[in-house]
């Protein structure tokens, strides 16, 4: 055989090669969209990695009901609760990427956990695929009224002057609450003394008390107490004022611009689920986001309804878990599940 003819039948079965990728990324894709054109045509899993009851199973059987009955398949909630959420969202990581396996995610699972644990069993960012932020919410800095402190100022300059001075509660070692009252005294630098509880409803209850100085509260618990003058509220930690408490100052607008430690909920797929059932979860769940019942009962929370696209959310992702990471190395705490 020749020079030519070894090099015109290389250059044609590079050609027959090329055709034969394109036709099946074509048919890869049109298969993609024909599964989407169908999704779903079963019953989804939605695996909530807390205990039923608790606000993550709330957001998720509130809204999932209402996806249910546009797309017209049951989602099922399944509550795995353990480890810190460990252990459920791992299960999803690990499930098939068809579109019938979801995870209602939240902060310490996918943004904190994976900095704070020794050991993971899942990479928040290579494991999953984003679908769609659903909540926002802040926390908001409440002190014994008793506490010699009447705004953050006072805190900050009261708390350089004297060190430890202060202590705060959170729900335990590691939780978010803890995270963000560690990220608050990184950014203002001070040095405050944590004080770990077995709840977040502990701690607020030892700050109602005068046992601790404050705590980072959830925004719905804090605020009827801080109406009735139980407690003082400071700042929120989001990066605008919640409608709950309009006359209480951001972090941020208290002179540390860019200040934000939220909690948030979100949807997340396994890695490989194809683009366009993301897609389309994404439009549905966006859709479910406005919808005025829920809109009334997140507002009546505190929660800020969001909908990112997955781009948008991905992102997000990317950045919560650089944040949380780098404050879990600052603070330098390291648990075991």
């Amino acid at each position: 055989m020749s020079v030519l003819q070894s090099r015109a039948l290389r250059s044609a079965g590079a050609g027959l090669c090329a055709l034969w990728l394109a036709a099946a990324a074509t048919s890869a894709a049109a298969a993609d969209s024909k599964s989407a054109a169908n999704y779903p045509s079963r019953p989804v899993r939605v695996i909530v990695p807390f205990a039923p009851g608790g606000g993550a199973d709330v957001i998720a059987r509130l809204v999932f009901a209402k996806l249910q009955a546009r797309l017209g398949q049951p989602f099922v909630i399944d509550n795995r609760g353990s480890a810190g959420g460990i252990v459920g969202t791992d299960a999803v990581a690990k499930a098939a990427p068809d579109g019938y396996t979801l995870l209602l995610g939240q902060t310490g699972p996918n943004a904190i956990n994976p900095s704070l644990f020794n050991k993971m069993p899942y990479d928040p960012i290579r494991d999953f695929a984003p679908v769609i932020q659903l909540t926002a919410y802040p926390y908001v800095i409440v002190a014994n009224p008793k506490v010699p402190v009447k705004s953050l100022k006072d805190l900050i300059d009261q708390s350089k002057a004297k060190p430890d001075s202060f202590t705060f509660g959170s729900a335990g070692t590691g939780s978010s609450g803890q995270l963000a009252g560690e990220l608050f005294m990184r950014t203002v630098g001070i040095k405050m003394t944590h004080v770990p509880y077995k709840g977040a409803g502990p701690a607020l209850s030892d700050t109602l008390a005068g046992n601790i100085s404050l705590t980072f509260g959830d925004i719905a618990a804090s605020t009827p107490l801080v109406r009735a003058g139980q407690l003082r509220a400071l700042a929120v930690t989001g990066p605008k004022r919640t409608p709950l408490l309009a006359d209480v100052p951001t972090v941020a607008e208290s002179g540390y611009p860019g200040f934000d430690a939220q909690a948030w909920h979100a949807v997340y797929a396994p890695a490989g689920t194809p683009k366009p059932i993301i897609d389309k979860l994404n439009t549905e769940l966006a859709a479910v986001l406005k919808d005025p019942e829920i809109q009334e009962r997140f507002a009546k929370d505190g929660i800020e309804a969001v909908g990112k696209s997955p781009e948008d959310f991905a992102r997000y992702t990317k950045e919560e878990v650089d944040k949380w990471g780098a404050t879990v190395r600052a603070a330098g705490i390291k648990l075991d599940y």
